[in-house]
């Protein structure tokens, strides 16, 4: 039996979900807005796979199983199409989409799948699953529902390469074992609350003070090893030299030095839970208000390796601002000159590659990152699917958007509070005051697309919008998928660039 043989279901199928497996077709169907189906054909002579649940029937002489969309259904398709699984990515040039929503897919496989041009795969290896425990919170969902939107996405469109699923920004013990338990791989660790960074101002009384206090039994260290692991040394990369003097040691191990022993202790309590399930860490220090230095950096690197911590990707904080929903400020050339000596230890301690987080909406830098990190490069996006979420409702709901829209400019002040933004209410254009065909436009906006972004959460746990959006949006998923689409397009087309 060939997929040919779908034409006999008389359903409403997305034509790249069909695919044959072991002698079953499997495709997804979609009923009516809001109800979509997984349906599996068969001969009515062959054996069904295990663990699927739904109505059975018989079409042209077939058997037709149609399934709702469960997280038991999703399961089985996993072990029914093997590369719907996530697994580790390892150092290939990847990107992370983070869909708030669990709507976004379809669109996002939409645009990686350009990035191929006239190869069978794409340069670009993808992460479809990826939320931080902070925003499942926001958004009332949970680890296996990321899990299983992004697993329905990626069948809907057709994708049969590898995907990873990240569990981002993890902070705790518990974090990791509800995430490794929905079968993520990819396992974002967020030291930021044991980052010191009143450290960067510190003199060298202070710092040797608070150096001394530091946790040396979770550092499996003590003052004077550590010092004498740097004292003198001089470590040459491949275009530049780094050493730490004194105070420079004693900054970079106030700084960091707790995080590392985080990041330790995280990192083995994930080995002990996996068990031997193939995974990988990410390592973020980017939340934190003042650069990371190179020679930091390299501390860092150094130290989690001595403590037996592998990691496939490191996120320092960056020169310049990274903020939400907008793109990056700050000199470009001070930019490649940082995220170059950034490349440089990546390359010497790894190599892994470095990554972008806050990265959507970073136009300027995405070829020239891409450029240092010879292709080492993870590059973390998650607000901007909302936005374009938002702009395609501009387009089809107007009035739901203004009243969002209006909601969002009373919240923002408190919303804010957890995010690096600068976007300013006295220069939001009011609502009042556009016509429809110009709010679309507010997505172009760099202090609109700030309120619009981190208001997130107070407006998808506010029923009267949420129910609204998700029915709009999966009544017109067309227009959501392509302004999903061109705008992914313009995230990745830049990574794949450099040779």
């Amino acid at each position: 039996m060939t997929p040919l043989a779908i034409a006999d279901v008389n359903l409403p199928v997305y034509t790249d979900s069909v695919v044959e497996s072991a002698g079953v077709t499997c495709f997804l169907a979609r009923l009516a807005p809001g109800d979509k189906r997984l349906g599996l054909l068969a001969a009515t002579d062959a054996a069904l796979p295990p663990g699927f649940a739904g109505e059975h029937s018989e079409v042209a002489g077939r058997r037709l199983l149609l399934c709702p969309l469960t997280h038991a259904n999703a399961a089985a398709l996993r072990d029914a199409l093997p590369w719907l699984r996530p697994v580790p990515l390892g150092l290939a040039t990847s990107a992370g989409c983070g869909d708030r929503l669990g709507l976004a897919t379809p669109g996002h496989a939409r645009a990686a799948r350009r990035m191929r041009g006239d190869s069978p795969a794409s340069p670009i290896a993808m992460i479809f699953a990826q939320q931080s425990i902070r925003e499942m919170t926001r958004t009332g969902r949970s680890p296996d529902d990321v899990m299983d939107d992004a697993l329905w996405g990626a069948f809907q469109a057709g994708w049969r390469e590898p995907v990873g699923a990240d569990a981002d920004h993890l902070k705790t013990l518990e974090d990791i074992d509800r995430c490794a338990a929905a079968g993520f791989t990819f396992f974002t660790i967020d030291p930021g609350e044991h980052v010191d960074p009143t450290a960067d101002r510190g003199n060298a009384t202070t710092l040797r003070e608070r150096y001394l206090a530091l946790p040396w039994a979770q550092l499996d260290s003590s003052p004077s090893a550590l010092a004498e692991r740097y004292a003198g040394r001089r470590f040459d990369l491949a275009d530049r030299a780094i050493s730490l003097d004194e105070v420079t040691l004693y900054r970079a191990a106030v700084k960091y030095g707790r995080a590392v022993a985080h990041v330790a202790a995280m990192y083995h309590h994930l080995l002990a839970v996996m068990a031997g399930r193939p995974c990988e860490l990410e390592v973020s220090v980017d939340e934190t208000d003042t650069p990371t230095t190179h020679a930091e950096h390299l501390f860092v690197a150094h130290e989690l390796y001595r403590l037996g911590v592998r990691w496939v990707s490191l996120a320092p904080r960056y020169v310049g601002r990274f903020e939400k929903g907008v793109d990056y400020i700050g000199s470009l050339a001070e930019f490649d000159a940082d995220f170059a000596g950034h490349a440089a230890i990546a390359a010497h301690f790894g190599p892994y590659k470095l990554s972008l987080h806050t990265g959507s909406d970073k136009f300027s830098i995405y070829e020239r990152a891409a450029a240092h990190a010879r292709g080492l490069l993870h590059l973390k996006t998650a607000g901007t699917s909302y936005l374009e979420a938002l702009r395609a409702t501009a387009g089809f709901d107007p009035a739901l958007f203004r009243e969002i829209y209006a909601f969002a400019i009373e919240h923002y002040e408190t919303d804010r509070a957890s995010y690096h933004v600068s976007g300013s209410l006295d220069r939001v254009p009011r609502p009042e005051t556009l016509a429809d065909a110009e709010l679309p436009g507010l997505l172009e906006q760099f202090d609109a697309r700030q309120v619009l972004h981190v208001t997130f959460g107070s407006v998808l746990t506010t029923e009267q919008f949420k129910a609204r959006l998700f029915a709009g949006l999966v009544a017109h998923e067309e227009e959501h998928y392509a302004a999903l689409e061109r705008h992914f397009v313009r995230h990745l087309e830049p990574l794949v660039k450099v040779e």
